[in-house]
């Protein structure tokens, strides 16, 4: 298959994983091949050492335009069963991006729609060019959300405000999505690849172990009871504390220098 040809293209440089959606002509919409293929991609990410951050990022003018239409027509009577190994191969993509031990910066550098709208909003830090906007799309096609859209939305941008973005499928543009925390922060589109790459890096540079520890803790903590929370932070922290990268931080802070987190932590 001729790189051009492969759904998600894997980029690695410098210990900065780029994935990108590559169906520009399709609108990187989701297909089978491409659920596979991110899939593939994120297990790579998950289990290579060396990967400190990971970027996804869409090839071409959107950045994902959701689900491929043309497909669930295709399927016929099927789609019931199309859309179940659709999903949950997405599913187990998603879960891998959120529960991997390194960060994760989704770069949106177009329009963003349905199961690409969830896509979009899954990263720790995500940066969205000024000609992007987002739209929930499902309910014009008599579907509901996917790709964690109904559990990342609501914690991003509160209850109300998702109802009504996924129910009416108004479209949010990037501006109000910043200004809501649907994203970390808009960049205007001749600076994007520049503001990218220098928050990939940034996020690389740091103590990625501690960044696993805090995410893992973030994701447990919207359903945990808070006495359930603070064990749960008194075992981390305990657990950092004995890490190389804490005995850097402090060596760092106490000789005023900055920390050189590249080592083994």
């Amino acid at each position: 298959m001729r790189m051009s040809d492969t759904p998600v293209t894997v980029a690695i440089d410098c210990s900065i994983a780029t994935l990108t959606l590559n169906r520009p002509a399709a609108g990187n919409t989701v297909n089978q091949a491409l659920a596979d293929a991110l899939l593939d991609a994120a297990i790579l990410c998950d289990n290579d050492p060396a990967i400190r951050c990971v970027i996804l990022t869409g090839n071409g003018k959107l950045f994902c335009g959701g689900g491929n239409i043309s497909a669930f027509d295709a399927a016929g009577d099927q789609v019931p069963a199309f859309l179940s190994r659709l999903a949950g191969t997405l599913h187990m993509a998603v879960s891998r991006l959120l529960r991997m031990q390194k960060p994760l910066l989704v770069a949106v550098n177009g329009p963003a729609a349905g199961a690409g709208l969830s896509l979009a909003i899954s990263g720790d830090v995500v940066i969205a060019a000024q000609s992007a906007h987002f739209i929930a799309a499902y309910g014009s096609v008599g579907l509901t959300p996917d790709g964690g859209m109904s559990w990342l939305l609501p914690r991003h941008v509160g209850l109300r405000r998702a109802q009504e973005i996924i129910l009416t499928n108004r479209k949010v543009t990037a501006d109000e999505a910043a200004a809501i925390g649907m994203v970390t922060r808009t960049v205007a589109d001749d600076d994007f690849a520049a503001e990218v790459a220098k928050t990939a890096r940034m996020l690389a540079d740091g103590p990625t172990g501690a960044i696993a520890g805090a995410r893992a803790l973030l994701l447990e903590s919207a359903s945990s009871p808070l006495e359930a929370q603070l064990e749960r932070e008194t075992r981390s922290i305990a657990a950092a504390g004995g890490s190389g990268e804490c005995r850097e931080g402090v060596a760092a802070f106490l000789g005023r220098r900055k920390p050189d987190f590249s080592g083994d932590a």
